[in-house]
């Protein structure tokens, strides 16, 4: 449910300006007002309202991509200023950035908000549907509903698990645990949380409804290249982030050798998968209506580190982005970060498909991109003589490469080794070179964009069809199977096994729909027969 608020959900007002003494750098040119001096908002709204000690805004203050929560410390009624209370967030206050107010029960004005009185202990609530023909949930649980610590060989299989204000599932150490076909959802963090350990099993469950994200996945050693092994496969996110809103996708990766492959993901605020590390395999996805809330966002993202290599995003559906602001990308590398294969992927309706922020040695491979803007995008980020870019390629990329060995390193990923002509100084900046972006098939939209400081000539750019339909089997139907007297066949172009992608039908899946069937109908969740 909805925390009484105004605008009412999916409504925001802007930030009308900041005190002009507060007015400093956002580091790219721009001015934001200092977090301390608050910001002003327009119209009469707020003279309605009650004074209340525990007023909130909410709102994406500077960037379209970082939010926080704020409470109200002084609303002053004839200067249209608001000044929050410490802890603040990250950056300052932006003039036309959103932002709502809420947690004010003057404003609980539809079915599905409420408000609670702390003083007095009251709950006021607008039920959605007749409150005596359903179930009320309010869990005050805050610790994980499973905890597995140094556990191995354990399977949870078949279970509904929903109302916790922490994780659904903590597993911390261990190997080889499964969690196989549950249905997890209302959770105020992450429906699953893995730290550590090896070879787990997240697979074939239903995970919606969570206050932060879906699946998070870490383990593995950067120092020695080791796998972690674990895999989140065969399952269902939906409306993840509905209450932390930016990076908390619905799986998150780190560390080496992971696997994201065969979800069905969507309906989210920011992005679908975030990964960092290496030698992860993210394949198979169908991902779509993703990065609805928030703009500079990718369906699939990583970013600013030159070590994080090894990594393949392939075989995926991406396709009906949203973005606001600076928009979405499908397949972000943000900020140099280096060496990933994007290949035999289907990208539709996306507005910058492929994004190559600056980075080297990445692949994009076998593609299809029909109607995206563009399909890829090239910059070279990285020379920028101002200093947030060149601080970052100058310092804090280098020490990322200090961080790890640079034997090691240098054997498993070759491609490191042409950094060393611009190391240790990097004082010119960093150029993107060694992209190979060939075999691709590009339709409506826009075919190629490189951009700032980035040079084609420095690419390897060949072999991509660009122009008129192909010969698709039915794309009103989404079925962008490519016919067999295709022209794209002539340029090399491998058929896409778009059969394979998103949730596959098997014994695992058949058991969740028969437990969330039986669980609607108010019976035992028993196990189902396969």
């Amino acid at each position: 449910m909805t925390l009484a608020r105004w605008p009412n959900e999916g409504a925001f007002e802007k930030i009308a300006g900041f005190p002009a003494r507060s007015g400093q750098g956002d580091d790219h040119g721009g001015k934001i007002g200092a977090l301390n001096a608050g910001f002003g908002y327009a119209g009469e709204r707020p003279r309605g309202w009650q004074a209340s000690r525990d007023l909130w805004v909410h709102g994406y203050w500077a960037w379209d991509w970082a939010n926080s929560y704020e409470r109200v410390e002084s609303l002053d009624l004839d200067q249209r200023l608001i000044k929050t209370a410490a802890p603040h967030g990250l950056y300052g206050f932006r003039k036309d950035q959103r932002f709502y107010f809420l947690n004010v029960l003057e404003e609980l004005d539809q079915p599905g908000e409420w408000f609670l009185d702390r003083q007095i202990g009251r709950l006021y609530f607008w039920p959605p549907h007749p409150i005596d023909k359903g179930e009320v949930l309010v869990s005050l649980l805050d610790q994980p509903l499973i905890s597995m610590n140094e556990a191995s060989h354990v399977a949870v299989r078949g279970l509904v698990l929903e109302a916790s204000r922490g994780h659904g599932i903590s597993i911390k150490g261990g190997a080889s645990n499964q969690i196989v076909g549950c249905a997890i959802r209302l959770m105020g963090n992450y429906g699953v949380q893995i730290e550590g350990g090896k070879g787990h099993r997240v697979a074939a469950c239903d995970i919606e409804n969570t206050g932060d994200g879906g699946v998070s996945i870490s383990g593995g050693d950067r120092q020695t290249l080791s796998p972690g092994g674990h895999a989140v496969e065969n399952s269902h996110f939906q409306r993840q982030g509905r209450w932390s809103k930016c990076y908390v996708p619905a799986v998150l990766v780190s560390g080496v050798g992971h696997r994201v492959a065969h979800n069905l993901i969507h309906d989210h605020p920011h992005c679908a998968v975030l990964f960092s590390g290496n030698d992860h395999v993210i394949e198979f996805n169908e991902i779509h209506h993703v990065a609805l809330e928030t703009g500079d966002v990718g369906a699939i993202y990583t970013g600013r580190d030159y070590t994080y290599r090894g990594n393949v995003i392939r075989h995926n559906f991406i396709h009906d982005t949203g973005g606001v602001g600076m928009g979405s990308m499908g397949a972000y590398m943000d900020d140099c970060v280096s060496g990933t294969e994007i290949s035999g992927n289907v990208f539709y309706r996306v507005q910058r498909a492929a994004f190559l922020g600056g980075g080297r040695d990445h692949r994009v491979v076998n593609n299809i991109f029909v109607d995206c803007t563009p399909a890829v995008s090239l910059d070279g980020r990285g020379l920028d003589k101002s200093p947030v870019w060149h601080n970052m390629v100058a310092d804090y990329m280098k020490k990322r490469l200090a961080d790890v060995p640079p034997a090691l390193y240098r054997q498993r990923y070759p491609a490191l080794t042409t950094l060393d002509q611009y190391y240790p100084s990097a004082e010119a900046g960093i150029p993107p070179e060694g992209n190979v972006i060939e075999r691709n098939v590009s339709v409506g939209g826009k075919w190629l964009e490189v951009c700032w400081h980035a040079d084609a000539k420095l690419q390897q750019i060949r072999d991509n069809y660009v122009g008129a339909d192909p010969g698709f089997v039915a794309p009103d139907k989404l079925d962008f199977r490519l016919k067999p007297d295709s022209p794209a066949w002539e340029i090399g172009f491998k058929p896409i096994p778009m059969d394979q992608i998103g949730l596959q039908q098997n014994a695992e899946r058949r058991e969740l729909e028969a437990l969330t069937r039986r669980a609607k109908r108010g019976k035992p969740a028993e196990r189902a027969a396969p």
